[in-house]
């Protein structure tokens, strides 16, 4: 693979359900920072981290995240 980018759609989740970034990473645990690289591509989640992002939108964690770019919304 020529990257190692976790590509995600965590800013479209949060946007669609109106959670900020702070809300967010005090459900999950994790400094609200950490939100903000994780969805610039900047960090990858651990598999943990991963799976209660999911847990927490209520969704697939393929829904989340993928190894290839998400195709536009719409």
């Amino acid at each position: 693979m020529a990257d190692d980018v976790v590509h995600n759609r965590i800013a479209v989740l949060r946007a669609d359900r109106r959670v900020s970034r702070r809300q967010l990473a005090d459900a999950l645990g994790v400094h609200y920072q950490t939100i903000g690289y994780l969805e610039r591509g900047e960090y990858s989640p651990s598999l943990h981290l991963a799976l209660r992002i999911a847990h927490f939108f209520d969704v697939p964690v393929e829904s989340v995240f993928s190894l290839e770019d998400f195709p536009p919304l719409g």
